[in-house]
């Protein structure tokens, strides 16, 4: 069972949270509709997913033999066949578009809004796997943008709307952790003498240059988020102290980054960093207190 959770890279699903960005921040969480509908929105988006991970695990086999971690993945390490791994490949694209049918049935009419946003993912991505991932900084912005299209869904299947802000802080914060990434794989690199075609266009004194302008950026925009007159209104002017916490999570992330080269996978920060989990924990609380407890 668990070369099979790898395959769909299981752990990665954390990313796709981010369809309840739109619920959490609009003050609607007790909203069981709505709850339901971003739970919908999660899963057939993790499943989405984990198809494009397969096709990359598929397309990478040789080069993930080669390096040091991924040769440990199911297909590159043999564990699974290909034969088998495209079999469940088209198992989950048949049951995602089985979820993607049923729910018509159940959500509004903005439910062909999710669907398109859907498709573009995929379609952005397989062109990513087979042939963008070696374009240098087209790369992460497709990583970024893969993001932001996560916060649309949630925001099209719920129909919430979306800050523009918030829209922003999403697409730099990925940008933050894909650069993060690059960097943590150039110094790999550099470590085992083995590099490969996604790294060609960097080097570790760009990584760091754009990544302090990208941290740079992405509290600016948390910052203008939290000041922007609809949060100030749905909320309370004290929102504006829980950049704070933002702050200190990305001076976290840079000492990771910069002092430790710990961050190759950004979101094995998110389940080993205690720092950066507290630091998140008491970012969500207060903004739930500012959200439901605001008087």
């Amino acid at each position: 069972m668990k070369k099979y959770l790898k395959l769909l890279r299981v752990e990665q699903w954390v990313k796709n949270l981010f369809v309840f960005v739109p619920l959490f921040f609009s003050g609607n969480i007790k909203n069981v509709d709505l709850l339901t509908q971003s739970i919908g929105a999660f899963i057939i988006f993790s499943l989405a997913a984990s198809v494009v991970y397969i096709l990359n695990d598929y397309n990478d086999i040789d080069a993930d033999r080669q390096h040091p971690e991924k040769r440990r993945r199911p297909l590159a390490s043999g564990a699974i066949s290909k034969q088998k791994a495209l079999s469940i490949l088209g198992s989950l694209i048949i049951i995602d578009l089985g979820l993607i049918f049923f729910a018509q049935f159940y959500f509004d009419e903005n439910l062909w809004k999710f669907a398109t946003i859907i498709g573009v993912y995929f379609v952005m991505n397989l062109a990513y796997t087979f042939k963008l991932k070696h374009v240098p900084i087209i790369d992460i912005f497709i990583i970024a943008t893969g993001f932001v299209l996560r916060v649309l869904a949630g925001g099209y299947i719920t129909g919430i709307k979306i800050s523009q802000w918030a829209v922003l802080l999403t697409f730099v914060l990925a940008l933050v952790l894909a650069i993060g990434k690059r960097r943590g794989e150039l110094i790999n690199a550099q470590v085992s003498g083995k590099t490969r075609k996604a790294l060609d266009g960097y080097n570790v004194q760009f990584a760091d240059i754009t990544l302090s302008i990208s941290v740079t950026l992405a509290i600016i925009c948390y910052l203008m988020f939290t000041l922007s007159p609809e949060v100030q209104a749905r909320f309370h002017e004290r929102v504006f102290y829980t950049v704070i916490f933002v702050v200190f999570a990305f001076l976290r992330y840079l000492q990771q980054t910069l002092v430790y080269n710990r961050t190759e996978s950004p979101t094995k920060i998110v389940y080993r960093d205690r720092y950066i989990q507290v630091t998140l924990l008491l970012w969500v609380a207060t903004f739930l207190i500012q959200i439901y407890f605001k008087e």
